[in-house]
């Protein structure tokens, strides 16, 4: 067990986190013991633990004498990938979030070990399936790369598109022209673009059809060259869908498909096109699968607790026969004695 200590300047304490949340990950993570002293950080651990520690106070003061301010929960997010792997440091996370970035409001960053192999699946391999709950990121950072990948001219445009299952994608009843009518279904894909780009800027390529936001029925018959497409809430295509979708991509096009397998809106579930995508394309060369986790989820803090507790319900309502609530006493009762 070796001791070391490290120099505290005013300016680095951001990086200890919101109750000393971001020194208790390291602790957690390089087997390590850090005490704040009045000028200093001790630190006590094996020698490998303590390197990679004060590496990361050393990057940290290096990017922020360069203008790099990291908001807690981004920091945060880092510091969990360095902590995981150890060929990962905080300087190299923001200088490939900043060549990603170019051009984009928001520096595109990982923040789970999940969204890291999210972001370089979708730079190394021309189709993608992200697949996991709410709130893992899935949508905005294939949005975010697809932003990337035009503004540094690898595609001539972005093709953003959902299934409409909501309307049975029958879209004629509801009032309004046609861009108002699928507009409702495809506004996650907008808040997106706007919370990346500039409006003005979103607004000029969607008038140019640089940016092409559409119902997935809209796709049929068309091939799709030197484009990044995405198609956003999969799991409720059926299978004949899926295969028109997948089978749209052109020359120098990418295709990334999201969704979420717990909240299909099919009338059958059981014929969700995602569901059997998953199935039948698993290890076909040149298609990844990610597959996200609650532990992921990079929404308010509650979400990954909500999560949780409809998993936990749901597990439990799976024990009971049909109609009787998942109460304590029920659970008991039911139980072979």
């Amino acid at each position: 067990m070796m001791k070391k200590s490290l120099e505290i300047t005013p300016n680095l304490e951001p990086l200890f986190g919101t109750r000393d949340e971001n020194l208790r990950l390291m602790e957690d993570g390089l087997s390590v013991r850090i005490d704040l002293k009045s000028d200093a950080v001790q630190v006590e651990g094996p020698q490998e633990g303590l390197a990679r520690v004060e590496r990361i106070f050393q990057d940290y003061e290096h990017l922020r004498r360069n203008g790099v301010n990291l908001h807690n929960g981004e920091l945060n997010g880092m510091l969990r990938l360095v902590v995981a792997d150890s060929s990962v440091t905080l300087r190299g996370l923001v200088e490939s979030g900043r060549q990603r970035s170019a051009g984009i409001k928001r520096m595109v960053q990982p923040r789970s070990l999940n969204q890291r192999h999210y972001v370089e699946a979708i730079e190394q391999t021309d189709m993608v399936f992200g697949i996991g709950p709410a709130g893992t990121g899935k949508t905005y950072l294939a949005v975010a790369m697809a932003a990337s990948a035009l503004l540094a001219k690898k595609v001539s445009r972005i093709v953003l598109v959902r299934p409409a299952v909501e309307a049975g994608e029958r879209l004629g009843f509801l009032p309004g022209s046609l861009q108002e009518k699928v507009d409702p279904y495809l506004r996650p894909l907008y808040d997106a673009l706007y919370d990346l780009l500039e409006p003005e800027r979103v607004d000029k390529m969607l008038e140019r059809n640089v940016i092409e936001v559409a119902p997935l029925a809209f796709m049929r018959g068309r091939t799709l060259n030197d484009s990044f497409i995405i198609m956003d809430e999969a799991q409720n295509t059926t299978s004949e869908q899926m295969k028109m979708f997948l089978t749209r991509l052109g020359n120098n096009s990418k295709a990334v498909i999201t969704g979420d397998v717990t909240q299909i809106d099919l009338p059958n579930p059981r014929k969700s096109g995602l569901i059997e995508a998953m199935g039948v394309l698993e290890g076909v060369d040149g298609i990844r699968f990610i597959h996200f986790e609650d532990g992921d989820v990079v929404r308010h803090h509650l979400v990954q607790r909500i999560i949780r507790a409809y998993d936990s319900f749901g597990r439990a309502q799976q024990e009971l026969p049909l109609g009787i609530p998942a109460t304590e006493e029920t659970r008991t009762s039911l139980k072979p004695q």
